[in-house]
C-alpha cells in the first residue's frame, strides 16, 4: 500500500539507495524537495514512484533535465571524513547498493 507524502521524507533515486534529499512541501502544484548540495525544487506528482516507510522513491523518467543534473552531484560538497564510500551511490548514473 502507498503511504502519504509527507513533509520530512527521505528522498531516494531507488529503493535500497542512499538518501539524496527531503520532502519540504506537499501542495496542489505537486512536491518541493530538497535535494543534498542543490536546494528546492518543484517536482510533479508524477515524479514520485513510490512512497513507503517513510521513503520517496523517485521515477527518474518524470524528472527534468536540472533536477537530474542536481541529482548527479549530491555528494560533491561532503566533508571527506564522512563522504560516502563511493560517490556516485544514490545518484542517477550510480548502481545503488542495498545497505
Amino acid at each position: 500500500m502507498r503511504e502519504q507524502l509527507e513533509v520530512g521524507q527521505m528522498l531516494f533515486v531507488a529503493d535500497g539507495g542512499v538518501g539524496v534529499g527531503a520532502v519540504r512541501e506537499v501542495n496542489e502544484n505537486g512536491v518541493v524537495v530538497n535535494i543534498q548540495n542543490a536546494g528546492d525544487f518543484t517536482l510533479p506528482l508524477e515524479a514520485v514512484r513510490d512512497v513507503h516507510s517513510g521513503k520517496v522513491v523517485l521515477n527518474l523518467e518524470r524528472l527534468d533535465a536540472p533536477v537530474l543534473e542536481a541529482l548527479r552531484h549530491v555528494h560533491d560538497a561532503e566533508y571527506p571524513a564522512y563522504a560516502a564510500i563511493d560517490p556516485t551511490d544514490g545518484t542517477p548514473d550510480g548502481t545503488p547498493r542495498v545497505h
